[in-house]
């Protein structure tokens, strides 16, 4: 599971109305909509991207784009960069122009937009929806979870169960829409279902991008039809609170300055450092108008972030580097049936589903001997580490054809285990450690590791090279080495870390 997946906290939520206990299991009405608008939502993003990569690099006799893997790996890289970047200008929209709830309505239309768009079999046409979706999910993503927050009191005791409902929510989604997508994209079964009706079977990509397009029609339904369960929630600011235009501006214009800097890695490589260096003066800069007592806690956020970036690096490969093994090397067959590669894209979701509460009661049963955060985040990076680590010997193996299912889909559990000790331990300790008058701020922060990350990952899958089982097996090894440098690294400054978060 992605930060995508991830609910963020309200920092400053509303004051529910007392004894909104309509919904599921005595929640709020309101968490009832948003788990399923969040669903289907997630099922149109998870759906298309895990047909995203090999459609661009299937040839055109086949209905795909024919692009070059290099190429490919820009585009991918770029526009799931481009959708955690936008998540900082969404954020701040919402909170200062048009509210959460609006944000949500109008980042879903957008989105919904996009992927209708990626419907039509055109090159322009692709572009532009993958453009509309980064758009909307810049402003969906970062509000509806705030949405979820800002139904429950602070104290209100139901609120973190909400948010474990909500989360499951959208793992479901995620769990469900590769198998339908990759079925109707792939499989020879839909194809000779088109043949049957007349219709082009290389189109059979479109109708894949064409399921995620209704299931988001579904959320957004669901969302426009339940608005009033929302009640007060998500509300825009009073109209006579002045807005902030000039901050609008700049952040409008660094963002565009970002998405050009960071989304032309490849040409520029001295830009993401750049990027990465004013991130850390900005920190530097806060650091000092900060009170003594929390200003150590910068250092702390700086090393998760860090962390965070070469973590997703590796992890947001399942999109690329990941789904081009399955596709090309990977025998995608069980006792004699065939089944899409992309099937393969949910089983982090199951994983997910399935450890999450392991994880929750583990922590809990640990009670005094939990790990601390630092700690946590080293297991997430060596867990990240030790799945490429496998796919050394899968790609070696693939010097004698293609490999067993098994050997991805013991990559993918170690992967869920990684994730399950840094991406929802990081998401709660940002909270924690960012003053509240900086929590946006510092939530910003975040979501540009997840940007790095994300950008990262598709320049190196320009690296993965199938037809060499040798090279293939030293991609992998060599990522996973310098994941198990830093993963020292960390867990030698652990203690300082600590001290600097006041623990």
């Amino acid at each position: 599971m992605t930060p995508s997946r991830l609910p963020v906290p309200d920092p400053a939520p509303h004051v529910p109305e007392a004894g909104d206990m309509g919904g599921i299991g005595g929640h709020p009405k309101g968490l009832t909509m948003l788990f399923f608008a969040e669903m289907w939502e997630r099922f149109s993003f998870y759906g298309m991207r895990a047909i995203l990569m090999v459609f661009m690099v299937a040839s055109v006799d086949v209905g795909g784009l024919g692009f070059s893997q290099a190429d490919a790996a820009w585009v991918y890289g770029n526009y799931t960069m481009a959708c955690y970047l936008l998540c900082i200008l969404g954020g701040f929209l919402a909170d200062n122009f048009v509210g959460a709830r609006r944000a949500v309505l109008v980042g879903g239309l957008v989105i919904t937009a996009g992927h209708y768009t990626l419907a039509v079999d055109s090159l322009p046409c692709f572009y532009a929806g993958l453009g509309l979706v980064a758009l909307g999910t810049g402003l969906l993503k970062p509000n509806i979870s705030t949405l979820v927050g800002a139904l429950y009191r602070p104290d209100d005791r139901r609120r973190d169960a909400g948010f474990s409902l909500f989360y499951m929510g959208i793992n479901l989604g995620a769990f469900l829409s590769p198998l339908v997508t990759g079925w109707l994209a792939q499989s020879a079964g839909f194809r000779d279902i088109l043949v049957s009706w007349g219709l082009d079977p290389n189109g059979c990509w479109h109708w894949g991008f064409g399921a995620a397009a209704l299931g988001m029609t579904a959320g957004m339904v669901v969302y426009a039809r339940r608005l009033g369960d929302l009640g007060r929630a998500g509300a825009a600011p009073a109209r006579d609170e002045p807005r902030p235009w000039g901050q609008l501006a700049i952040i409008a214009a660094g963002t565009a300055l970002l998405l050009i800097l960071i989304g032309n890695a490849e040409r520029w490589p001295w830009a993401p450092w750049a990027v990465a260096v004013v991130a850390v003066a900005k920190l530097a800069h806060l650091t000092g108008l900060l009170r003594p007592d929390e200003r150590p806690r910068m250092g702390a956020i700086l090393v998760f972030f860090a962390s965070a970036v070469a973590f997703w690096a590796l992890f947001e490969q399942a999109g690329s580097t990941l789904a081009l093994f399955a596709e090309q090397l990977t025998r995608n067959e069980v006792g004699g049936v065939a089944f899409p590669s992309s099937w393969f894209q949910s089983a982090n979701a199951l994983f997910v589903l399935a450890l999450a509460p392991v994880f929750a009661w583990t922590w809990v049963r640990l009670g005094r001997h939990e790990p601390s955060v630092p700690v946590k985040f080293a297991l997430g990076l060596l867990f990240l580490a030790f799945s490429f680590l496998l796919m050394v010997p899968a790609s070696q193996a693939t010097a004698a054809g293609k490999v067993s299912p098994l050997w991805l889909l013991g990559v993918y559990l170690l992967q869920t285990v990684g994730e399950m000790c840094l991406s929802p331990v990081g998401l709660s300790t940002m909270t924690k450690l960012a003053p509240r008058r900086l929590n946006g701020m510092i939530m910003g922060v975040w979501f540009l590791a997840g940007a790095l990350g994300n950008k990262l990952a598709g320049s190196l899958s320009a690296g993965y090279e199938g037809s060499d089982p040798a090279a293939l097996a030293g991609f992998f090894m060599n990522q996973a080495l310098v994941v198990l440098g830093l993963t020292a690294g960390l867990v030698a400054i652990a203690p300082w870390v600590r001290r600097m978060m006041g623990r």
